[in-house]
């Protein structure tokens, strides 16, 4: 991976914004959404940036202080960057903050037409348990929820 992790601020949102638009162009969050969570002390997110410093992806774990269960809220990698290993990065540094929080369990919901990111979820310890018919509108893709209990 040739690409750095730090947390994310709130001038960071137009490229956050810009990448969650193309990444997930007919379900994408709304702006407003997205800076609800940056702001959020519940919330933890992280972006990755190239040599430039240029955002190329991000991940929002949400994990009240206190609370033994957390969600991941998503994680994007821009299109050319996808497949080396920066997803994972994200994902690994999200969980480790989820455990510096004491959770136990984590979950998440993942598009059932995505079986690359169940992939890279499985490869973390994350299993399925249920599916929620249509979950992501318009496309009526079905979400795939899994979890993982950290040690």
């Amino acid at each position: 991976m040739t690409a750095r992790l730090r947390r994310a601020t709130a001038t960071d949102l137009d490229a956050i914004d810009t990448l969650e638009q193309v990444t997930f162009p007919t379900d994408a969050w709304s702006r407003q959404m997205l800076a609800e969570e940056l702001a959020s002390p519940h919330g933890y997110y992280l972006v990755a940036l190239d040599d430039g410093d240029a955002v190329i992806g991000y991940a929002g774990l949400r994990a009240p202080h206190g609370a033994t269960d957390a969600d991941v809220q998503t994680i994007a990698v821009s299109a050319e960057r996808r497949r080396q290993g920066i997803g994972a990065a994200l994902l690994d540094a999200l969980l480790t903050e989820a455990r510096t929080r004491g959770v136990r369990d984590v979950f998440l919901e993942v598009r059932a037409d995505n079986p690359g990111a169940e992939s890279l979820y499985a490869s973390r310890g994350f299993e399925r348990i249920g599916i929620r018919p249509r979950y992501y509108q318009p496309d009526d893709v079905d979400a795939v929820i899994m979890t993982a209990v950290l040690s």
